[in-house]
């Protein structure tokens, strides 16, 4: 019974955790705003209900051009 307490308690620290390291924005940042491998959660209504985009900045350096990200994950 403990383990079960304790294992929901891990479970909810986790979860906030989660959700404290994500700003969550209405609109996805303009090109520039995000620095490569910043990441955002968009709650704008593209991703399924319960789900929430995830949104991972890339950079536009002509040497090592990396892709922003999008993502549909589950809600914090």
């Amino acid at each position: 019974m403990i383990r079960i307490i304790l294992a929901g308690a891990v479970s909810l620290v986790a979860l906030g955790a989660f959700a404290q390291s994500y700003q969550v924005y209405k609109r996805e940042p303009g090109i520039g705003l995000l620095k490569e491998g910043e990441a955002v959660l968009v709650d704008d209504g593209t991703c399924p209900k319960g789900q929430i985009k995830k949104v991972v900045g890339g950079n536009n350096q002509r040497e090592t051009r990396t892709a922003r990200t999008r993502s549909c994950v589950p809600r914090p």
